[in-house]
């Protein structure tokens, strides 16, 4: 693995220590130093402190950085990551809060195997398997959930960032390659990778995945505020531009008629794509500070969004243009994020909670119920639903899966 820096390809959640030529000082402290000398050509320290770490969550910080080939001495290992902790601890968060109902669930976590993977997102696969991104290791990770055992199927594209993920009717899964400007296809019986990689030197980030019911991919891209069409059968794509620039296409669904809607991160609309004529219509949230972050569809074409921002679980009746609020249990904090309808309930997870919660909101009785992520969760960005109707998770900084039984 190379030793370079490859921090300018990572998420604003990785260190990356500035040096003093640079005007930036770090408080005073052993393991000072250490900090200073460990980048010396990316972004500066404080653009990726973020609301800090706990211990547990800097050491993370420092495998995923190992996983990327920044050279860290192991004996200095330690001394860093306590200097971190102490200097830059996590931030206050809301706790989460945990509302009672009907529906009794059971939850079990999986760790995964390689250290700083950084679970990214979930894929519940026909066969019953669990697969997930692990976007700092550069692999796609499978579990079968009945020995608990796992697999993990390594990239063509070194540091390539893998991220969204879903399956195609064949069993092939696909991915997008976030810092690697592609799309990407392994086939599981034989671990081949095949790459696509962007028509537009302006679109470096694919960012989430989902097929139509016609068998074509499509996608975001977020920074370049594009939104994508792969055709498998011929390799091409086209890339698609919203009308509001900046608008960061993210969270992806698709409606029983095959029309694509996607959120956008970076204003409050939700997006849709006609598939016959690539027409793309904004939809205006009523808030203008919503920031809507993940998507999920009901049996009735109803549209449901994770407003990140506000903490808010919002409903878009596209035909009407209608929206309907609900302050998510945990409050204006709880920065609901990864969503999914499962037999027309809403379950999503309120990431900027301490612990994460799991979220069911039942639209009829228009109740909410809630439970705590056993081991913190943190932090949920996006969720599959098994072939059963169960509810799959991946925790990115606590590099875990987590499977949510839902009684039938």
């Amino acid at each position: 693995m190379s030793r370079k820096s490859l921090l300018s390809l990572l998420p604003v959640t990785l260190l990356c220590a500035a040096l003093p030529a640079w005007g930036q000082e770090l408080p005073d402290g052993k393991g000072k130093e250490m900090v200073a000398a460990s980048c010396n050509s990316c972004h500066t320290f404080y653009s990726r402190v973020g609301a800090g770490y706990t211990a547990d969550g800097w050491l993370t910080v420092m495998r995923m950085m190992a996983n990327h080939g920044v050279a860290v001495p192991a004996d200095q290992v330690a001394t860093i990551t306590e200097y971190l902790a102490k200097n830059f601890p996590e931030k206050a968060k809301p706790a989460g809060v945990v509302m009672p109902g009907p529906a009794q669930v059971s939850i079990k976590t999986w760790q995964v195997p390689t250290p700083g993977s950084r679970p990214h997102d979930p894929l519940a696969a026909t066969d019953g398997s669990l697969w997930y991104t692990g976007q700092m290791a550069n692999v796609l990770g499978r579990l079968d959930p009945g020995s608990g055992s796992f697999k993990e199927y390594p990239l063509k594209t070194p540091h390539s960032g893998p991220h969204g993920l879903v399956e195609d009717k064949d069993g092939n899964i696909w991915y997008t390659g976030n810092t690697g400007a592609l799309i990407g296809k392994l086939d599981p019986k034989t671990g081949a990778v095949t790459e696509y990689k962007m028509p537009d030197a302006d679109a470096t980030d694919p960012h989430t995945l989902i097929f139509d019911q016609s068998g074509i991919l499509w996608f975001t891209v977020q920074n370049a505020n594009r939104v994508g069409r792969l055709d498998p059968k011929s390799g091409e794509i086209k890339l698609l531009t919203p009308p509001t620039p900046k608008s960061r296409p993210y969270g992806m669904a698709v409606n029983s008629k095959g029309t694509v809607f996607f959120v956008e991160f970076g204003a409050n609309k939700v997006g849709s794509v006609d598939p016959k004529t690539l027409e793309i219509r904004e939809y205006v949230l009523p808030d203008s500070a919503s920031r809507p972050r993940r998507v999920a569809i009901t049996s009735d074409d109803t549209v449901w969004y994770a407003d990140f921002s506000r903490g808010y679980l919002g409903r878009l009746d596209p035909s009407t243009g209608k929206v309907t609020e609900w302050q998510s249990p945990s409050g204006p904090k709880s920065e609901p994020y990864g969503i999914s309808a499962i037999n027309d309930i809403i379950w999503y997870s309120e990431s900027g909670t301490t612990p994460n919660t799991i979220v069911r909101f039942d639209p009829k009785a228009s109740k909410f119920q809630s439970w705590a992520i056993p081991g913190g969760g943190n932090i949920v960005r996006n969720t599959s639903v098994t072939r059963d109707g169960d509810f799959v998770l991946a925790n990115s900084l606590v590099n875990a899966v987590t499977l949510v039984k839902i009684p039938r």
